[in-house]
């Protein structure tokens, strides 16, 4: 049976957030500062990909009170049929880090068993195809610095306030 890919442009102050998926899999999300970025993309990667809400459940809410700073729970089943072990382990590490917190790439290495791939780490962080979901942006360098996301510092940063409940600015 042919996987049917479908997608969804939600609207956030954070910027308009893309969502792809087939059969209730996640299979992409990603962040951009225009619709048209957002339907380039899809177009791009999923030239098949019919624009539909359906199959993905509360998740388009949850994005959208996520970006008004509410505290949400993303246990989305995720895609991961293109990806390492070594991948699937920091991804899964990664989404372990709580709400407001913060953990270092060397923390996810120790974490997954490999204390000296903290260079790999990021490496395996900026192909993250979950963003949010997998909250990459709550790994920092281990001198607390904002370092790696392939959304940009800035919406890290932006993120990151969003969580710790300090009043963000818009990210446009």
């Amino acid at each position: 049976m042919m996987k049917v890919t479908s997608y969804i442009i939600v609207d956030t102050p954070l910027g308009q957030i893309l969502v792809v998926g087939s059969e209730k899999v996640l299979r992409r999300i990603s962040i951009h500062t225009s619709r048209r970025a957002a339907t380039e993309r899809v177009t791009q990667r999923f030239p098949d990909a019919m624009e539909s809400a359906k199959g993905f459940g509360d998740l388009p809410q949850r994005l959208e009170r996520y970006a008004y700073s509410e505290r949400i729970e993303f246990n989305d089943k995720l895609d991961l049929g293109d990806t390492t072990p070594f991948q699937r382990a920091v991804w899964e590490a990664t989404r372990a880090i709580p709400y407001g917190e913060t953990r270092t790439y060397q923390w996810i290495a120790q974490r997954i068993g490999k204390p000296k791939a903290a260079r790999a780490v990021g490496q395996a962080l900026n192909r993250n195809p979950f963003p949010i979901i997998v909250p990459c942006h709550r790994v920092i360098g281990k001198d607390g610095s904002l370092t790696g996301f392939s959304a940009g510092i800035n919406l890290k940063k932006l993120l990151l306030d969003l969580e710790a409940e300090r009043q963000p600015e818009t990210y446009r």
